[in-house]
């Protein structure tokens, strides 16, 4: 049963013509301004003023990611930035750069600064040996300071995960962990390049309850080729089988300009439509409601008594280049090939290709390959769409008062330019601000979109559909 606490809001079914209306190419705002506008001509020195100044407040805390980018094979779908080998000793090679990275940054941090969230991405963190694993969380520790409630966090494959690898990472710190599962119907695992049995995720999901992970959450991707709402029903009730803590259910994106391997499911024309991508998603909301889970927004779902769910109820909902989050304030500092990171002021991504990241480092230079500084602008604009991905609403008072700025007076015209939302049902405005009603949910995403300054520059170009 859901706690009485929550106010469960569950997406409402649109009409198939509210579908096609307002079904455009779109950001998942993880951040704003997004990562398109990042510029290779942005100022190093300029970033690294950024990093000084950034350490300069002891009270602002950290966040960590470490991008560990390795499969052993690519799964046709992902949109990831990998590297695909069997060649085990990359594994070694690519911690020392690691490790190289972290002693040219260590000089620029402030040690009185501690950690209050750590997350390893990829790829595929598992595809480090054991050994490799711990050297990592000793660098690691040699520099950070973590607080004791510190959430650290590691994304794993089932299929290429030992009792040891589960191990390594709880003795590095690992308290949660996110499972790739995507669908567990076999026709489409064959279909998209990766054949995961449900007794491999079932036995993975046993090893770190085992090992004493607080947090367990399930990745799934609906609108993967050969799926029907009708099949991703029946995974979502295989997953909600395994009772995760947390589910991410995300929509494919698309974009096989962007990422070659995908031009194969357009080659067999095995898509689903947009209609059969909305009833998935919508029997998905009913389906986790059903079960217990609170709708946190956007694609993630959470038991009522996961610290997630606290986050959404109490209003401090946070969202990163991670998705969401409860660490508020933090500072974001990003480690390894193509990994983004982010202070108030600015945004840096490190270089995306391997060779091009290991040739800085290994020059003793930050393997900046890109970045943006936010101007004034830039910060009321991101808070008032974070309102709308994290808080449901915006009320003009409450951040006006945040941003010392007339939010209602400064963006009034992409307030009036709410009419048409409201008239279908997206929102309802209010003389205090406005809120996404159940059917609005569906296309929080364009609403947001509303008050990016930069979609009309863009165009919408390197983006997925919001459904």
């Amino acid at each position: 049963m859901v706690s009485p606490r929550h106010t469960v809001q569950i997406p409402v079914a649109p009409a198939l013509e509210l579908v096609r209306k307002y079904n455009i190419p779109g950001p998942r705002y993880t951040s704003y301004p997004t990562a398109p506008q990042f510029s290779a001509q942005v100022s190093r020195e300029a970033l690294r003023e950024e990093i000084a100044r950034d350490n300069r407040d002891t009270t602002r805390p950290l966040s960590l990611y470490f991008h560990l980018p390795f499969c052993e094979s690519l799964c046709w779908y992902c949109g990831c930035n990998t590297v695909i080998t069997r060649r085990r000793s990359s594994a070694g090679e690519y911690v020392d750069l690691l490790c190289r990275e972290l002693a040219i940054t260590q000089p620029l941090l402030n040690p009185a600064r501690l950690v209050t969230q750590l997350h390893f991405g990829g790829g595929t963190p598992t595809f480090l040996p054991p050994a490799e694993i711990d050297r990592l969380g000793r660098a690691i520790h040699s520099v950070f300071k973590f607080t004791p409630d510190a959430e650290i966090s590691v994304e794993i494959d089932p299929r290429r995960l030992t009792r040891a690898h589960v191990d390594a990472y709880r003795k590095l710190g690992c308290n949660r962990a996110s499972l790739g599962v995507q669908d567990s119907n076999p026709a489409v695992q064959l279909a998209i390049h990766r054949w995961q049995p449900l007794a491999q995720t079932r036995q993975a999901i046993e090893w770190l309850r085992d090992a004493g992970y607080a947090s367990v959450s399930v990745d799934l991707i609906y609108g993967l080729p050969v799926q029907t709402p009708e099949s991703f029903e029946r995974s979502m009730e295989d997953v909600i089988g395994l009772d995760p803590d947390r589910l991410s259910v995300f929509s494919y994106a698309h974009v096989p300009w962007l990422k070659p391997a995908q031009k194969i499911f357009d080659q067999r024309d095995q898509l689903p439509t947009t209609e059969a991508k909305l009833a998935m998603i919508m029997a998905t909301s009913r389906q986790l409601n059903e079960a217990g889970y609170v709708n946190i927004g956007m694609d993630h779902f959470a038991k009522p008594d996961d610290e997630l769910a606290r986050a959404h109820d109490e209003g401090s909902l946070q969202r990163n280049f991670q998705g969401y989050t409860t660490r508020a304030g933090a500072s974001l500092y990003g480690f390894g090939m193509s990994s983004i990171s982010q202070t108030d002021g600015s945004f840096r991504q490190n270089h995306k290709e391997l060779d091009d990241y290991a040739v800085a480092v290994n020059r003793g230079e930050l393997p900046i390959e890109r970045g943006f500084q936010l101007k004034t602008d830039d910060r009321n604009r991101r808070a008032v769409i974070m309102d709308i991905m994290c808080r449901k609403q915006v009320n003009y008072a409450d951040i006006s008062q945040r941003l010392a700025l007339d939010v209602r007076q400064a963006y009034a015209a992409e307030i009036a330019s709410l009419t048409d939302l409201e008239a279908d049902g997206l929102l309802r405005r209010h003389s205090d601000g406005f809120a996404i009603t159940p059917l609005g949910e569906v296309f929080r995403r364009v609403i947001a979109m509303r008050f990016d300054a930069y979609l009309a520059k863009h165009q919408g170009r390197g983006f997925s559909k919001v459904v």
